[in-house]
């Protein structure tokens, strides 16, 4: 063993093995032909904010802009969404829902909602929800993280409009 390293505490080795629980869990439950959980993330959260900008959907999902672009690129394809530019700003789009993806989202949300019961069922029931509360934590650090890099990125003069 390393000297004074322990995977058993390690929260970045011990969130990796928990992230693969629950997709395990996701997929198990919600089956491997259905949504990503990615993709019920986006349709989720354009349905409950239609009209979205691509960047308020990165901000929101915490899912990266080459990934969501792609992702969004995929699901135009099958019908779940729909983009178009902005009035506001002619680079930006807004994404909303289709009528295939209300449908797609509204067959696996009982099926979701099961994994997610499933991926807390080993957690005391009394601590479930400051174990959600801990990881809203971790997740809004990592967003401001990332909010903070793209910032410096733009400030250091490449894509910078005058």
């Amino acid at each position: 063993m390393a000297k004074g390293f322990n995977l058993d505490n390690s929260p970045a080795h011990l969130l990796r093995r928990a992230t693969q629980y629950a997709n395990d869990i996701y997929a198990s439950e919600v089956g491997e032909d259905a949504l990503t959980a990615r993709q019920f993330a986006v349709l989720l959260t354009v349905e409950e904010h239609d009209g979205l900008s691509q960047t308020d959907l990165v901000n929101m999902t915490g899912i990266d802009r080459s990934t969501l672009a792609d992702m969004i690129s995929r699901m135009l394809k099958k019908d779940l969404l729909r983009r178009r530019r902005t009035d506001d700003d002619a680079r930006a789009n807004s994404v909303t829902i289709t009528s295939s993806g209300k449908r797609a989202l509204a067959t696996v949300l009982s099926r979701v909602k099961k994994a997610e019961d499933k991926v807390l069922s080993p957690l005391p029931s009394g601590k479930r929800s400051e174990f959600l509360k801990m990881l809203t934590v971790l997740a809004a650090t990592s967003g401001a993280e990332d909010s903070s890099k793209s910032k410096g990125k733009r400030g250091k003069g490449k894509g910078k409009r005058k």
